[in-house]
């Protein structure tokens, strides 16, 4: 048997969008000009960087992309070797090693100096570790299928709320927005306030609990179908 598409995996999956804004807001503004889960902005900084325009550099964006990549070839991995178990088994996993990996990340992430981007050593290891989860979650994800919630991305989202007549998921496609804007918004003020590492450790918080309420969820007992 497989498990029903659970009304439950789409509110995990808009709590999971929140922590993309948390980590981006981390990376952007507190790692220099990167992201680390948004990869269309590397590829445009890199650009940029090609171009000589001041205070962008190759180093921090391939370091994210080839770590983004990583994070997706190890969800591939972890995907087909859970193919037959429980969905919760699977998220779980992927959960405890994303959060583990933010956490990991957030207390180097203690010693580092915003300002001075300094030291070296430890900005490069957030970029790395953070790239990984986030390339872990987006692979995990899009084998999850669910329309309209890529949970790191958002220019097809937005593109079905204006071109599309139908309501279909309009709800969700709007939640999918907010969710993004709002872990930006308070991933900004976590790390103004009170440093870089808030704003990693919260999202860490968030993706393990959400995953552990959706655990709960009967439907997540059987094997996922997309």
């Amino acid at each position: 048997m497989t498990a029903p598409q659970s009304s439950s995996l789409p509110r995990l999956l808009l709590l999971l969008s929140a922590t993309t804004g948390l980590v981006d807001a981390a990376s952007v503004l507190g790692l220099g000009k990167v992201f680390t889960a948004n990869m269309t902005g590397n590829v445009v900084f890199l650009g940029f960087a090609a171009a000589g325009a001041p205070g962008f550099k190759f180093g921090p964006s391939i370091l994210a992309l080839a770590s983004f990549m990583v994070g997706a070839w190890g969800a591939g991995y972890l995907a087909r070797a859970h193919t037959e178990r429980p969905l919760r088994h699977w998220l779980l996993w992927a959960a405890i090693v994303e959060g583990a990996l933010l956490w990991i990340a957030a207390l180097i992430a203690l010693g580092i100096d915003v300002a001075a981007q300094a030291p070296q050593l430890g900005v490069l290891s957030v970029i790395a570790l953070t790239g990984f989860a986030m390339g872990l979650r987006n692979a995990t994800v899009r084998q999850l299928k669910v329309p309209d919630l890529t949970t790191t991305v958002l220019t097809l989202t937005i593109t079905g709320i204006a071109a599309d007549r139908s309501a279909t998921n309009i709800a969700r496609r709007f939640g999918a927005v907010l969710s993004i804007f709002a872990g930006a918004a308070v991933g900004a003020m976590l790390l103004f306030h009170g440093g870089l590492a808030l704003p990693l450790a919260l999202a860490g918080a968030i993706v393990l609990g959400a995953t552990l309420v959706f655990a709960r969820d009967p439907a997540s007992a059987l094997p996922h179908q997309p």
